[in-house]
């Protein structure tokens, strides 16, 4: 295998990682990513920086740059709106779903910190089980875990 091969494997990897991986890099069409060494189809943060550009500094139409960068409409919008909010950062991808402990708060949390004793061992399993009973609520032991570290970490 050739240096090069290995150095796009290794950002493939790195991408997959991040979770900035474009899942379909073969609707990219943009000559640039075709035939060039900096731009890489793969890295659909680059893709969709790229897409934006072309249609506010290029004066290109939504439509053609959206069938250039293989992307839909509403997603073009979608990624403009992101960009506008938070700039480079509202064009990787977020994480779906809850973002923590979301069974974790209010009551719960305080029935949690008030059960456990500073310097002992969380006892998560028993604190999932009067969980269970009082509040009628299936919280996994491993969440429980997490919401006490973060607990500790933000005191």
């Amino acid at each position: 295998m050739s240096a090069k091969s290995d150095s796009k494997q290794a950002k493939v990897r790195a991408l997959i990682e991040e979770g900035t991986l474009n899942l379909a890099p073969e609707k990219v069409q943009d000559p640039k990513f075709r035939d060039g060494e900096f731009f890489d189809p793969h890295d659909i943060v680059q893709v969709k920086y790229e897409m934006l550009r072309r249609v506010s500094v290029e004066n290109a139409s939504v439509t053609s740059a959206t069938e250039e960068y293989g992307v839909s409409r509403p997603t073009y919008y979608q990624t403009r709106a992101s960009f506008e909010e938070a700039g480079i950062a509202g064009l990787a991808p977020r994480k779906r779903g809850p973002q923590g402990p979301h069974k974790v708060r209010g009551a719960v949390l305080a029935f949690i910190q008030e059960k456990r004793m500073d310097g002992e061992p969380i006892r998560a399993r028993q604190l999932a089980e009067q969980i269970r009973k009082k509040f009628d609520l299936d919280i996994h032991p491993r969440t429980i875990e997490r919401a006490v570290a973060v607990k500790k970490t933000v005191r």
